[in-house]
């Protein structure tokens, strides 16, 4: 005798993705096992919009990695400010503005940022295996100080980049979780930032977690950005990403316009 659960013919395809197909059904609602994991899902979505980021533990893991970090705080005091006031989120606070102008030096090439977004737990858990897999890729640059940023989004790069008079930022921050992905790490380069820069004017890699895009692959699409972008003075719509198809060769030098003089 059949139970009452009826299974899709699809079920099979399931081992292929995390997207929530083929859950069968029981009478006219779903099973009791795919309902309780649809909400645990929605509550860990939740869970990971309102978790601080403990940039103690941030600032402790960087420098054991003999790295100098800096820590920031967007103009929203607050969690509730920052959902409810994303304006708030793209600007510095006064304190920060006047760290950031202090520990401003010679200028750098790049900075990266470690922003809790919309997901603490991706940039608690992803930005610094990101860092480790890029880090030795980025010799001939010349990084500036880890910025570690709370209650951001990703404009607040612009004035951090601005601040400490950086050729490029870099954002690794939490991006909107999702009911299959609530830890989710988007990277967001910025040539020349400054604020007032807008979303066109950038490149993202998005997804960057172990179950989406690895650590080595993401690592290995941002350089390639990087360099791309350094040789044409520029990144947003115009910087394309074709990483996979010239990744395994070198990056050829830009030639001269066809008229153009010597």
């Amino acid at each position: 005798m059949s139970g009452p659960v009826e299974a899709n013919p699809w079920d099979a395809l399931r081992r292929f993705t995390r997207a929530r197909i083929a859950l069968g059904r029981a009478g006219s609602g779903l099973p009791t096992a795919p309902l309780l994991a649809f909400e645990l899902a929605h509550a860990q979505a939740r869970d990971a919009v309102q978790q601080p980021l403990d940039a103690h533990v941030l600032h402790t893991a960087l420098r054991e990695r003999a790295l100098t970090s800096i820590d920031v705080h967007s103009a929203a005091p607050d969690r509730d400010h920052y959902l409810r006031r994303p304006d708030l989120g793209r600007r510095l606070d006064e304190a920060s503005v006047r760290v950031l102008r202090d520990a401003a030096g010679a200028s750098t090439d790049v900075v990266f940022v470690i922003a809790d977004g919309l997901s603490s737990r991706a940039a608690a858990t992803h930005a610094l295996p990101l860092l480790d897999a890029l880090r030795p890729l980025l010799d001939d640059w010349r990084v500036g100080p880890i910025v570690v940023a709370r209650q951001s989004r990703v404009a607040l790069g612009d004035e951090i980049g601005e601040c400490l008079r950086a050729r490029f930022v870099v954002m690794l921050i939490g991006e909107r979780p999702g009911l299959s992905s609530p830890d989710s790490l988007g990277l967001y380069l910025t040539a020349a930032p400054r604020v007032g820069r807008t979303d066109a004017e950038r490149n993202c890699i998005s997804n960057v977690r172990p179950d989406g895009l690895g650590y080595s692959a993401a690592a290995a699409k941002l350089h390639y950005l990087l360099t791309r972008s350094r040789a044409l003075g520029f990144t947003g719509v115009g910087l394309k990403d074709d990483s996979d198809d010239a990744l395994a060769a070198p990056i050829a030098p830009l030639s001269a316009p066809r008229g153009a003089g010597t």
